[in-house]
């Protein structure tokens, strides 16, 4: 089994959950990514969500939210992605980035449009009472 380390924040407004769609994909994902070379969580999720939305995360905001596991999207069976979620504050507001098509606010009903660890993270806050 192969594990993809990534890192993703959960922004939650009214219910709903900020995701994004990369250019040439058709699934939302929720904004984050790989870890590069020794990074930190942390400085992944900054450098992420930077790239990604254009925003700058603030450090004393970042709280864990869980870890969560499922097959990779358009992978071999038995590639895992494991994501590791934080909720924080940012500064700026989320625009489209060279990487990203799209930023949608998305709740409980749009499971069919993301990715299958989204699934997960979207039931997790769906029981917790954060998305509608």
């Amino acid at each position: 089994m192969i594990e993809i380390d990534k890192i993703a924040l959960i922004k939650i407004e009214n219910g709903q959950i900020l995701s994004t769609k990369s250019k040439g994909k058709n699934k939302y994902y929720i904004p984050g990514g790989k870890r590069e070379n020794n990074e930190t969580d942390e400085q992944t999720l900054i450098r992420e969500v930077q790239e990604e939305l254009s925003v700058d995360i603030i450090p004393e905001s970042i709280e864990y939210i869980g870890t969560f596991k499922a097959q990779s999207d358009g992978d071999a069976k038995g590639i895992i992605v494991k994501m590791t979620c934080y909720k924080a504050d940012y500064i700026g507001t989320p625009k489209e980035s060279n990487e990203i098509a799209e930023i949608k606010w998305l709740n409980y009903t749009d499971l069919n449009i993301i990715s299958e660890v989204d699934k997960i993270i979207f039931k997790y806050l769906k029981e917790n009472g954060s998305l509608v």
